[in-house]
């Protein structure tokens, strides 16, 4: 079984590594000194208080690695509508693309039935191109609980779990997933084959779509976040007002808000991705976790207060984050 991963970060990589060490053909796509370091010294994966090292084909060109039986797309998930043509080399006719990526993705209403089917998400495909290029009859959708973490470049670090539900968009059983499910429980994954993947998609991106951006604002921990009355409160509000959402379209929440939150607190001192992408001068993942939702909600009628107003103060951190620092007389000019 051949398996490239489009984008060996610290997720990509932790997967990736496994999957080889179970047996699979796995390559990386990946950039800069990390591709570097796990071209000269392999995958260096530290689990389980062990190191193992992993030796991986990894390259910058996917156009050296020849059509694969399975694409792990585990970029963030803005970073992904600019490099779908450079896929292409990937794909063969029965290649399936794996979408271990967060919050709603792009072929989110393939196969979703009702008034919606077939409809495209402009904040997390722009201008359809994931849907045209890529094309949603590929997708099995991933969603990614894990966290780790790429302390040097080459090195991946777990910090925690192991769960990756899978699906297809339709819900039917088939070959591919299957396959794709007994490799990764041989690697070492918990990876359910969801009947409704949607569910397990929401589930995630309940907690995402406020605990990221309310980290990024206030740098917290999430067991502050949840803690904390007021934070805990804003949390509560974004995650009812993206039930309503998700209501509308068929979803069911297996837990309840306050469980939902709980949960996350329990995770303990944790920063965020958003918040780890905001200190590490990183573009951070809005659009796919807040955007989304709210572009969701205009599709039913559905009001998003809350949303509505933490989105432009998320948005503006990124851009103060992003901006080049004014020198010392711009300040004294513009205050003048």
């Amino acid at each position: 079984m051949k398996i490239c991963v489009y984008g060996a970060g610290a997720i990509g990589a932790y997967m990736g590594a496994q999957l080889a060490l179970a047996g699979a053909e796995v390559s990386f796509v990946a950039r800069g000194a990390h591709l570097a370091a796990m071209q000269k010294n392999g995958v260096r994966l530290q689990i389980d208080g062990t190191e193992r090292v992993v030796q991986v084909k990894c390259t910058s060109d996917p156009r050296e690695l020849g059509p694969q039986d399975y694409v792990i797309v585990a970029l963030k998930a803005h970073s992904v509508p600019s490099v779908v043509e450079s896929m292409l080399p990937l794909f063969g006719p029965q290649t399936a693309v794996v979408t271990a990526v967060n919050g709603i993705p792009y072929w989110y209403f393939y196969r979703h039935g009702g008034a919606f089917e077939g409809s495209q998400l402009e904040s997390v495909d722009p201008g359809a191109k994931q849907w045209n290029v890529l094309g949603p009859e590929r997708a099995i959708g991933c969603v990614v609980y894990p966290a780790a973490e790429i302390s040097e470049p080459g090195v991946i670090r777990h910090v925690y779990g192991k769960k990756f539900p899978i699906g297809e968009p339709s819900g039917e059983p088939t070959e591919r997933t299957t396959k794709f499910h007994e490799i990764m429980v041989a690697a070492g994954f918990d990876a359910p084959i969801r009947e409704k993947i949607r569910d397990e998609i929401w589930l995630k991106l309940w907690g995402n779509l406020c605990f990221n951006p309310i980290s990024a604002l206030t740098h917290a921990t999430l067991d502050v976040i949840t803690s904390h009355p007021g934070t805990r409160a804003v949390s509560r509000a974004m995650m009812l007002e993206a039930k309503a959402i998700a209501d509308r379209f068929g979803v069911n929440f297996r837990v309840d808000v306050e469980r939902r939150i709980d949960g996350a607190g329990a995770v303990g001192a944790h920063k965020t991705s958003m918040l780890q992408d905001l200190e590490a001068g990183r573009p951070m993942e809005i659009d796919p976790l807040l955007t989304v939702v709210q572009e969701m909600g205009r599709l039913v009628g559905q009001p998003t207060p809350t949303i509505d107003t933490v989105l432009p103060l998320i948005k503006l951190r990124e851009q103060i984050a992003q901006s080049p620092a004014p020198v010392a007389s711009e300040v004294v000019k513009a205050a003048a």
